[in-house]
């Protein structure tokens, strides 16, 4: 039996939100109009999501996240406490650059860390990790581990979180990996 979604009393989910069974929504947690929240999926204190944004199943976004609109979390995303989205480049408080917002896409299994913030219109590949407080500028590819400021690629991690070595073998696992055009995936 699948549980229905829990919102906490002090959450406001505004019309036209979609809820997978299953997710938590925690306190003061802003879910705004057209937002699709997937299955099984815990939305931390003081999460404000949306409008018009799409999270996959199974993602943890931790405290103090805002997605704006143009993000979208594919399935297993970790957002860390109070990492940042952007939304447009050149932001001016008195220039209205509502139409200038670029889509930022978050690939499957991807963890970006706590205080890390994210420009709008990169994609970080499938379970790629984001140390906390790297700045992502440009796209990360999948399994890539990006630190600094800006972020640059350090290692490759795998679909467990491990830091991997030469030999690109999960030492968790032992899922070996291949690289590719794309970074690594696992040789299956």
């Amino acid at each position: 039996m699948t549980a229905a979604p829990f919102v906490h009393p002090t959450a406001v989910i505004d019309d036209g939100v979609e809820i997978g069974t299953g997710t938590r929504v925690w306190h003061f947690a802003h879910l705004l109009p057209g937002t699709d929240v997937g299955r099984d999926c815990v939305i931390g204190q003081n999460v404000m999501i949306g409008p018009d944004v799409i999270v996959g199943n199974g993602c943890k976004i931790q405290n103090n996240v805002t997605l704006y609109k143009g993000v979208t979390l594919e399935d297993e995303v970790f957002c860390g406490p109070s990492c940042v989205f952007t939304n447009v480049l050149r932001p001016r408080a008195f220039v209205n650059r509502r139409d200038e917002f670029a889509p930022t896409l978050v690939r499957r299994g991807a963890t970006i860390g706590a205080n890390a913030t994210v420009i709008c219109g990169v994609t970080i590949g499938r379970y790629a990790m984001i140390g906390a407080g790297a700045v992502v500028t440009r796209d990360v590819p999948d399994h890539g581990l990006m630190i600094g400021a800006p972020a640059r690629r350090v290692a490759w991690v795998s679909r467990a979180g491990e830091r991997l070595s030469d030999d690109l073998i999960c030492p968790r696992t032992g899922e070996r990996y291949v690289k590719t055009e794309n970074g690594i995936v696992c040789d299956e």
